[in-house]
């Protein structure tokens, strides 16, 4: 079974851009997605993604955390267009930006759309006790809350967020 490791980030500033080595538009939209997951009715989420002239389907556990089940499957750019278009209920756009720190590459997503102002920094570690480096444009860790998956996003983008889930996204606690 193929199982990704990955922590996910806020990011505290803007230095992360001097060491981007590259960037790439995104699509991607969910055949079984947050409504299916929040219902019970799906024990994962299955999407299909277009970046550039590639495309494929995925599929994650619906679990929290750092360590979940995925498996990838390359598509037809074609195929991908058209369950894009017909078969997802939104999509979800955003730029990734690989950010290279000390060896380790870091995937920003500076998100588009509906959720334009949200960026976040993933890593994909090879265990989920690996050591990995802290730059200092690195902020708070969100990796066990769901609202920042991008099945969640799709949902409930973060244009649609209360300002205290705004507030919380900044790390500070709600006001009121």
């Amino acid at each position: 079974m193929a199982t990704e490791i990955e922590r996910k980030f806020l990011l505290a500033d803007e230095r992360w851009r001097q060491a981007i080595v590259r960037s790439e538009r995104i699509a991607q939209g969910y055949l079984v997605g947050a409504r299916a997951l929040h219902q019970g009715q799906a024990r994962a989420s299955v999407r299909v993604r277009r970046a550039g002239e590639r495309a494929w389907l995925n599929v994650k556990s619906a679990t929290l955390g750092i360590e979940r089940a995925e498996f990838e499957y390359p598509v037809p750019l074609e195929d991908a267009q058209a369950m894009l278009a017909s078969l997802c209920d939104g999509v979800l756009e955003k730029i990734r930006h690989y950010v290279e720190v000390e060896g380790t590459v870091f995937e920003v997503d500076e998100f588009l759309g509906d959720n334009v102002g949200l960026v976040v920094a993933e890593v994909e570690l090879p265990a989920a006790d690996a050591a990995f480096p802290r730059p200092a444009w690195l902020g708070r860790e969100v990796s066990a809350l769901a609202r920042y998956y991008n099945v969640n996003l799709v949902a409930h983008p973060f244009a649609r967020w209360s300002d205290a889930e705004r507030a919380a996204a900044d790390g500070e606690p709600p006001c009121c």
